[in-house]
C-alpha cells in the first residue's frame, strides 16, 4: 500500500525510502560524561563549565571510522549536533569565539566529518540549537542553567533576544554555506508557553527566533532541504522523541512524514554511568515498528571527549547492521500495510512485496487474516528458503479458520537472526 504522504516544501522522497539515520551528539559534555543537559541540571556557572572547553583533546577522532559503522549498520543518512544548548559550536564559526578551533581540538570537526559521511554514501544533517546558554544576549528562563542565580538574573534587563537572533540566523547562514549540500535541517527547541516569573525571562519561541525569516534563510540557502518541526512552525517533517507512536502519525486527521528520535540508552550525550542500554532486539524491533507505521528512525550515538564511539554503541550498531545486510529490503522503500498484521507481529510492504516481521516466533503456524488467495509465494528472507501456505484446509485437530485467512507452516525452530522475517510475494 502507497502511503498517502502529504507534499512538503523539502524533498521528502529519499526520506521516506532511506528510513535510518543516525544521530550523533557531541560536545564539551562528554567531558562532564554525564547527560548533555548536564550543565542545566546541575546549574553549573559558565565560570565553572569553562574547564570542559579547556581540556576538550578529541585526539582518537575518527569521523572515516564512525562513517563506515553507520554504513555498515545501514544507516543512510546522518545529523550532528553543530551546537547544542550549552552553545559550544563544533565548527569554526566567524561570530563566536565558543568553538572547536579555540579548544585544545584546534580544528574545524565539523568539516571532516562531513566528508567522510558523504564519502560513505550518507546524506547530510545538521542538528542546531536555537537555544544558548553561554550567549550574553539569551534572556534566563526557567530552563537556562543561571535561573537560580540571583546576580545572572539581573541582567535579564539587559539582555535583547533580537541580537541574539541576528546571531542564531548568522551562525545558520555559516552552516548552510560552507559544507556543499545539505540534505536534513533539525533545529531544537520552542517552548513559548512556558511562563515568566519574577526576573525570569518567559519561554522562548517562534517569534524570539525570528523563525519565518529563518525559515526562509534556510530554503535560500539549500533548495530541496528538508527542516523539522521544532520552529513552531510545521514544515517538511514530525519527531516525536524517546517514544514509539502506537500507529501513522496524523495532523488534523491526515497522514505526516515523521521520525522517531530514539537513544540506546537515556542519555543523547555521552554518559559513562549510564546502564538501562537497550539490547540489539529492541532496537530492530523499533526499527521495525517505526517503519511498520510509515516512520524513520534516528538513532542517536553520544562519542566520547576523546572522540570515539563507545563499545556499548558499537555493539550494538554492528548487530543492527548484521540484521540488515540480510532484511534491508523489508525496510528501505517500506511503509505501512493494509493488512493487520497478527500478534507480536509487524507488517511492512513495498509494492507487491509484503513483509511479516515476527517478534516472537509460533509453534508451527501462524495464520494472516485477509490473505487467502493473495499471495503466490512465501520465503524466510534471512536465507530463501520456502515457506509453506496452507489454504482452505487447517491442520489437524484444529478449528476451521476464517475462508479468507491464509495459514503459514514454519520451521519448529526459530532461524539464527534477532528477528526472523517472511517475505510475502502477493498476486
Amino acid at each position: 500500500m502507497a502511503q498517502d504522504l502529504p507534499d512538503t516544501p523539502g524533498n521528502t522522497e529519499w526520506f521516506v525510502h532511506d528510513r535510518f539515520g543516525m544521530f550523533i551528539h557531541w560536545g564539551i559534555y562528554a567531558s562532564a560524561a554525564r547527560h548533555e543537559w548536564v550543565k542545566n541540571r546541575e546549574e553549573i556557572s559558565d565560570a565553572d563549565y569553562q574547564k570542559y572547553f579547556d581540556h576538550f583533546d578529541p585526539d582518537l577522532y575518527d569521523p572515516v571510522q564512525w562513517a563506515r559503522l553507520a554504513r555498515q549498520a545501514g544507516m543512510k543518512y546522518f545529523v550532528i549536533t553543530t551546537k547544542h544548548h550549552d552553545g559550544f559550536c563544533l565548527w569554526d564559526s566567524q561570530l563566536t569565539d565558543y568553538k572547536a578551533t579555540n579548544t585544545p581540538a584546534g580544528r574545524d570537526l565539523i568539516a571532516p566529518m562531513v566528508e567522510a559521511f558523504r564519502a560513505e554514501g550518507l546524506k547530510i544533517g545538521f542538528y542546531h540549537s536555537l537555544i544558548d546558554w553561554h550567549h550574553p544576549e539569551f534572556p534566563i528562563d526557567g530552563v537556562h542553567p543561571q535561573r537560580n542565580d540571583e546576580e545572572a538574573l539581573k541582567t535579564n534587563k539587559d539582555r535583547d533576544i533580537t541580537k541574539y537572533a541576528e546571531y542564531l540566523h548568522g551562525q545558520v547562514r555559516e552552516l548552510l554555506s560552507n559544507y556543499g549540500k545539505i540534505d536534513v535541517m533539525f533545529f531544537d527547541f520552542s517552548y513559548s508557553g512556558r511562563e515568566g516569573e519574577g526576573l525570569l525571562s518567559h519561554g522562548k519561541g517562534k517569534d524570539d527566533w525570528q523563525s519565518e525569516k529563518l525559515i526562509a534563510l534556510v530554503r535560500e540557502l539549500q533548495p530541496g532541504i528538508i527542516i523539522n518541526d521544532r520552529t513552531e512552525i510545521p514544515q517538511d517533517y514530525v519527531t516525536p522523541e524517546q517514544v514509539q507512536p502506537e500507529g501513522q502519525v496524523l495532523l488534523d486527521g491526515k497522514p505526516v512524514i515523521w521520525e522517531a528520535c530514539q537513544t540506546f540508552s537515556g542519555s543523547w550525550g555521552y554518559y559513562r554511568d549510564e546502564f538501562t542500554w537497550k539490547s540489539p532486539e529492541m532496537l530492530i524491533q523499533m526499527l521495525i515498528d517505526g517503519v511498520s507505521k510509515g516512520g524513520n528512525l534516528l538513532l542517536n550515538v553520544g562519542p566520547t571527549a576523546r572522540g570515539e564511539i563507545e563499545p556499548r554503541a558499537v555493539e550494538r550498531l554492528e548487530a543492527m547492521g548484521e540484521w540488515m545486510r540480510l532484511h534491508k529490503r523489508s525496510i528501505y522503500g517500506c511503509g505501512p500495510s493494509e493488512f493487520q498484521a497478527p500478534p507480536d507481529c509487524r507488517y511492512t510492504q513495498n509494492g507487491e512485496r509484503l513483509y511479516l516481521h515476527l517478534f516472537a516466533w509460533p509453534f508451527k503456524h501462524v495464520r494472516l487474516k485477509g490473505l487467502a488467495g493473495k499471495v503466490a509465494y512465501a520465503q524466510l528472507l534471512n536465507d530463501a528458503s520456502e515457506i509453506k501456505l496452507i489454504e482452505g484446509q487447517p491442520p489437524r485437530r484444529l478449528e476451521p479458520d476464517a475462508p479468507e485467512t491464509l495459514i503459514l507452516e514454519l520451521p519448529a525452530v526459530k532461524p539464527p537472526v534477532t528477528v526472523p522475517v517472511i517475505e510475502l510475494f502477493l498476486k
